[in-house]
């Protein structure tokens, strides 16, 4: 029985790494300041590569709404820039800040900019992507999303023209909000 409970322990180890490991990679705020996604260890997570000049940019107002839909429930919706895709996103960090203020009133929390893919790929996306990720595989386009749960782990991918409206979008973030 103990060398059972010691291999299953073993087998679950990374897995159990992998769900921590997310919520321990360093990122900075669109402010510069040093944080993390732990900062909201136990909320539901929407993760987004967001960009300003993409024909998907107003996938932005229904991100918010979703946000304020579904905060008080616990959702958090996680918006980093980046400028991965035919540049879509030039501008500077505070640039990135006043449109997204401006133009559709953002209030959820962004990030620095930062590289989805590539050889500069930001550690976060290289676990939401890596192959130890459950939705291995690059990001297809600016406003790709990623469903962390309330226990950091990924529990869905919607690829970027999955409006976060979407039916499908609503209702897993709804069950996740509602898992115990």
């Amino acid at each position: 029985m103990k060398l059972m409970t010691t291999l299953l322990a073993l087998l679950l180890a990374p897995i159990a790494m992998a769900d921590t490991k997310l919520y321990d990679i360093p990122l900075n705020d669109i402010d510069g300041k040093a944080t993390s996604i732990k900062t909201y260890s136990g909320k539901v997570l929407l993760i987004v590569n967001v960009a300003s000049q993409c024909g998907l940019t107003p996938q932005y107002a229904a991100l918010e709404a979703l946000y304020q839909k579904h905060k008080d429930q616990g959702l958090v919706v996680l918006g980093f820039p980046c400028n991965d895709f035919a540049g879509q996103e030039p501008g500077t960090n505070e640039e990135i800040k006043t449109f997204c203020t401006r133009t559709f009133k953002v209030t959820f929390p962004m990030f620095d900019k930062l590289h989805v893919k590539g050889p500069e790929q930001h550690p976060l996306y290289a676990a939401l992507t890596g192959k130890g990720s459950p939705f291995p595989g690059d990001v297809a386009w600016n406003f790709g999303k990623f469903l962390v749960g309330k226990d950091g782990k990924v529990l869905k991918r919607f690829e970027p023209k999955v409006k976060p409206n979407d039916k499908e979008v609503v209702e897993a973030i709804e069950a996740a909000l509602a898992a115990k």
